[in-house]
């Protein structure tokens, strides 16, 4: 394990250290807003730009061995889904730049990437390991939490599901 990885895990167990009444958000509560800038173009607000839309908010760093291969498996998803509502925020945790964008450039993804630089969006999740994923209906409630890789297949009926929802 390099440096850095032990680094940033080290960190996060900090980060949920930090508080001990820190507890998980449930399903059925409203999903904490944020403020967060994407690798490529405008920064975005949570969940005010969204709203009407389903969510599927991505927690991912490059060192994760499952992210990489999930990113791209979720892809075809999106693309199906999109013109029904469907909006993928892929969050990376704690990464500069540097490392983010090559790393997404070879995923062949097409939906956003955000960067929280200083964790801030990965505590207030509540985010202990990646990857992880909530799933945020049309009106900013969290419906679903899928921890760890998630197979096309478990998304697309999850996703299915609240789409079908108004």
């Amino acid at each position: 394990m390099t440096l850095l990885r032990w680094l940033l895990i080290a960190l996060l167990s900090w980060l949920a250290a930090c508080d001990q009444n820190i507890t998980t958000l449930h399903n059925g509560t409203p999903a904490p807003a944020f403020t967060l800038e994407q690798l490529d173009g405008p920064g975005i607000r949570f969940p005010e730009q969204y709203r009407g839309q389903v969510v599927a908010l991505r927690f991912w760093a490059d060192w994760c061995p499952y992210c990489h291969g999930e990113m791209q498996a979720l892809e075809p998803v999106y693309r199906q889904h999109q013109g029904r509502g469907l909006v993928i925020l892929a969050v990376n945790v704690m990464q500069p730049v540097e490392t983010v964008r090559p790393f997404v450039a070879g995923l062949g993804i097409s939906y956003p990437v955000l960067l929280d630089r200083q964790g801030v969006v990965t505590r207030d999740y509540r985010v202990m390991g990646l990857p992880v994923t909530f799933l945020i209906d049309r009106q900013g409630i969290i419906r679903a939490r899928i921890i760890g890789e998630s197979t096309p297949e478990v998304f697309a009926r999850a996703v299915a599901d609240l789409l079908s929802q108004q």
